[in-house]
């Protein structure tokens, strides 16, 4: 039975058997039984390499610790409103400090928090930005909208003329606007091109 440790655009936590591109957490969220009982643990909210160091944590929800959460790519981690974390993504974490334009994690952490849950109206949207359509989230790509789903994107529309409802925080927006691409971190899942093939971490 898959863990409720998949994250999606919403920053819902769900149970899914499909993979992800990237790791992070928000703090513990689980008990000793390893049930999520809380949607976050205070305001940091990273999102990691896949592999680091060698380091492997099995099993998972252990007891005290950190609940290990999944990200179909960093596109969606964005949505969700985490960003690189300062020490498996350094490079990135720097990078990405000088573009918000923000002093360390504390600061940024605690604007990120207040935008979080804050949908706004927008209509200049970069590729990697998630909006709303009908309820659902879909990402945003040249001209067009994919549907997200946990295994990836589905269905293609035509991105309608005007402003829509974004998921994603307006400081990430900034980021994605800058021509992100982080080091070692997929921005977008295979699945956002035409007939691409899937290849994903076995261990995600």
């Amino acid at each position: 039975m898959p863990l409720r440790n998949r994250v999606t655009p919403l920053s819902e936590l769900i149970a899914d058997p499909a993979r992800g591109l990237v790791y992070g957490n928000r703090g513990c969220l689980h008990d000793d039984m390893g049930r999520i009982r809380r949607h976050h643990n205070g305001r940091r909210w990273i999102a990691c390499r896949l592999r680091f160091r060698g380091w492997h944590r099995s099993p998972l929800l252990q007891p005290g610790r950190f609940t290990e959460l999944f990200f179909l790519d960093e596109a969606t981690a964005f949505a969700a409103g985490h960003r690189p974390c300062a020490l498996c993504r350094r490079e990135d974490y720097v990078r990405f400090l000088q573009i918000v334009d923000a002093p360390g994690a504390d600061a940024i952490d605690e604007r990120l928090h207040a935008e979080r849950f804050a949908h706004h109206q927008d209509d200049d949207l970069p590729d990697g930005a998630m909006v709303l359509l009908d309820g659902a989230p879909w990402l945003v790509l040249g001209d067009e909208l994919l549907r997200w789903t946990p295994a990836g994107y589905a269905d293609r529309v035509a991105r309608p003329a005007g402003a829509a409802t974004v998921i994603t925080p307006a400081s990430l927006l900034a980021v994605l606007r800058s021509g992100w691409d982080g080091a070692g971190v997929r921005l977008l899942h295979p699945t956002s091109q035409p007939a691409a093939g899937v290849t994903v971490d076995p261990e995600a």
